[in-house]
């Protein structure tokens, strides 16, 4: 009989992406091993054509009903890489061996409260394989993986003839507030990139990257802006794709930039993933939690040295402080060939 190994994580995409190791690690290094993978439902399309998944557990929120449904595979091990009370519980009623990764929680804590650094130099991946380490596994030099469905592969002539050539992915989305740009600065890093630019991220972001292709075709009021931006050169060429694509179409999108501009999303992991040159811009939040692009060429583009900073371990909908000084004080400092 095959060894089965279930690996647990709910949420959220960019956590997902950063188990692909992991899973990868089991699958290759195990003997005549079935790896099975849970998560919640709506997070399945950035697994689904993972090949060294062999099947899926979905959760649509009954926890009793899911472990039902674990139990009856009847796992020899478990490699839980969410570690909260949801997956304690579901590891309890399974009754199986399991091992957990370290969330680090207190030195987090301590870093955002007390700007006492404790924090441990090891990316959130390397973490993760200490949760599948009784396995006999080890982390290999492959880095993280993405697979974007043919069904989802966008063609180049998809997108502008302005963008066909090539095009820098800016991905100006991000689940809190404090972890993007404000608009007038995603502006000011646009013209600086000044090369044809696709913006990436869901719907909600549609409207600012509506505002960000408006200016530089100038139809926008620079008046609404801060003046600095009067005098840029507006020159950058915009495609807004803001939810227009779904998320592995917005991969896709990726795969074909030259560069990648983007905050702390679910998109930065997928470019890591795609080997992508990526510069990640960081606000409330900072590298050293971990989640730095893993294992591909990346530039950091922050504020260091500010009292507040980090205020958060995820965001905030604005800055506590009101002046935004992580976001607003980043100086753009690269340069393009």
């Amino acid at each position: 009989m095959p060894k089965k190994v279930l690996i647990i994580r709910f949420s959220s995409i960019g956590d997902i992406v950063l188990t692909t190791p992991v899973i990868r690690a089991v699958k290759t290094q195990v003997d005549d091993v079935e790896v099975h993978f849970c998560t919640k439902s709506s997070f399945h399309g950035v697994l689904e054509a993972n090949p060294y998944i062999d099947k899926f557990h979905l959760f649509d929120g009954d926890l009793k009903e899911l472990a039902k449904e674990l139990k009856a595979e009847n796992f020899d091990f478990v490699v839980d890489l969410h570690n909260n009370l949801r997956t304690r519980r579901l590891k309890y009623m399974l009754k199986v061996e399991s091992k957990s990764f370290p969330k680090l929680n207190w030195e987090k804590w301590l870093i955002v409260n007390l700007k006492i650094d404790k924090l441990p130099n090891v990316h959130i991946v390397d973490r993760y394989m200490e949760a599948a380490a009784p396995l006999g596994v080890k982390t290999d030099a492959l880095g993280l993986e993405y697979f974007i469905p043919e069904k989802d592969e966008v063609e180049k002539d998809w997108l502008p003839e302005t963008h066909r050539q090539e095009f820098v992915a800016f991905v100006i989305g991000g689940n809190h507030a404090t972890k993007q740009l404000p608009l007038d600065r995603m502006i000011e890093l646009c013209d600086k990139i000044n090369k044809p630019i696709v913006l990436l991220g869901g719907k909600e972001d549609a409207e600012i990257g509506a505002k960000i292709e408006d200016f530089f075709d100038k139809k926008y009021e620079t008046a609404d802006f801060k003046e600095p931006l009067e005098t840029l050169g507006k020159k950058a060429v915009i495609y807004n794709a803001c939810g227009k694509f779904n998320f592995n179409q917005s991969a896709s999108i990726v795969k074909m930039a030259t560069y990648v501009f983007t905050h702390d999303t679910g998109l930065m992991h997928v470019a890591a993933a795609l080997k992508k040159n990526i510069f990640s811009i960081w606000g409330n939040t900072i590298p050293e939690f971990g989640m730095f692009p893993y294992r591909t060429k990346f530039t950091i583009l922050e504020k260091k040295g500010l009292s507040c900073r980090p205020c958060s371990k995820i965001g905030y909908n604005k800055c506590p402080k009101g002046h935004f000084n992580c976001m607003n004080q980043i100086i753009f400092d690269f340069w393009l060939p």
